[in-house]
């Protein structure tokens, strides 16, 4: 089978993922294996290093980077699943993207603008809604929760201040 990432090679890696319940599975090569995160769980594990271990002798030690700022390895963050610091994106970049694209599907943040979560309590009905719900937006809501109510009053005194409120925009 040819691997479905670069259409050149022979696959030897099988993914499987399931996100939201669904099943994708997909066929890859050792080097795009590797580029996108899925080492091989073996490595460093040759001949040699068996060798060595069953007659005694010490395995080689291999030169592990560190954050200079926090010291996490980039071993410690995956076995953690935490990062050490802010810097530690900039020093295991390499290392990390593969792994945040095949978590989170992209590399690029999607989420909501900074503060577009919070929240602040209304006066009237001291209700929390969005910090950036406008004093229209706030009196369609009320209206559609008067209109659920049956509060046929309230909701049409709230029809009446969204009009007051069309006309002076």
């Amino acid at each position: 089978m040819v691997c479905q990432a670069c259409g050149k090679n022979t696959a030897t890696t099988h993914v499987k993922t399931t996100v939201n319940g669904k099943l994708t599975e997909y066929y890859l090569c050792d080097g795009c294996a590797a580029q996108q995160g899925y080492g091989n769980i073996f490595d460093g594990w040759g001949l040699g290093s068996l060798m060595s271990g069953l007659m005694g002798a010490a395995p080689a030690q291999r030169a592990v980077r560190r954050c200079p700022t926090c010291g996490a390895s980039f071993d410690e963050i995956t076995s953690s699943g935490k990062i050490g610091c802010a810097n530690c994106y900039r020093v295991f970049r390499s290392q990390l993207l593969p792994v945040i694209q095949r978590v989170h599907g992209t590399v690029r943040h999607k989420g909501k603008a900074p503060g577009g979560s919070a929240l602040r309590v209304v006066d009237a009905p001291k209700q929390m809604v969005a910090v950036e719900t406008t004093r229209l937006e706030e009196k369609r809501r009320l209206l559609q929760k008067a209109i659920e109510a049956q509060d046929f009053e309230r909701a049409a005194v709230l029809r009446d201040e969204i009009r007051e409120l069309e006309k002076g925009q």
